[in-house]
């Protein structure tokens, strides 16, 4: 895969240039856009990844299905398609939006500083997960409430993007409402 950049933001989550996405993760990461994907089968079952050791920021934690950066120019969808592909080696239809406001910042334990206005979404996977070992190091399918109740009981062993969103009520209707029409339609 090509080098990518991030899309920096103003105050007000407006583009106003890229950076290098290496050079722009660091102990004082600039804001920048971002997104996060919730992959689920035709099952209904929630696709649960954990980062590769060789990640620059949280390293070996579980999170969701994917996370990634769109391109200048490159739209959410777009961006979401090209990142399932290259991190899980998973086709994508039916993206949905989930929580599309979600913005956080934390630290990782390394100091490496994580700054994103960052939407979320669901999508139903078309096929079986080939993970790229550089970004997948374990992954497994299981049931929405089973890993709700998992982030709730043990939050350190998740990326706390994922913890912030499993404390979101509409959020988690959302995700639910995606796994009961995903669900229904292979009826």
């Amino acid at each position: 895969m090509q080098q990518e950049h991030v899309v920096l933001l103003n105050a007000q989550g407006k583009p106003e240039g890229i950076l290098e996405k290496y050079a722009a993760h660091h102990e004082n990461t600039p804001l920048h856009l971002a997104f996060s994907c919730w992959v689920f089968n035709a099952q209904g079952q929630y696709l649960l990844t954990r980062r590769a050791l060789t990640k620059k920021a949280w390293p070996g934690v579980w999170t969701n299905s994917v996370c990634g950066h769109p391109q200048w120019e490159e739209t959410q969808e777009e961006a979401i398609h090209r990142r399932c592909q290259y991190e899980t080696g998973v086709n994508v239809e039916n993206i949905t939006p989930v929580s599309p406001h979600f913005r956080y910042c934390e630290t990782d334990a390394n100091g490496i500083m994580e700054n994103e206005i960052c939407p979320v979404y669901a999508a139903l996977a078309v096929n079986e997960v080939q993970p790229h070992p550089e970004e997948v190091m374990d992954y497994h399918w299981v049931q929405l409430n089973d890993v709700i109740a998992s982030v709730r009981h043990t939050p350190w062993v998740f990326s706390p993007w994922m913890v912030q969103l499993v404390s979101d009520s509409s959020a988690i209707s959302a995700l639910n409402t995606f796994v009961q029409n995903i669900t229904r339609s292979q009826r």
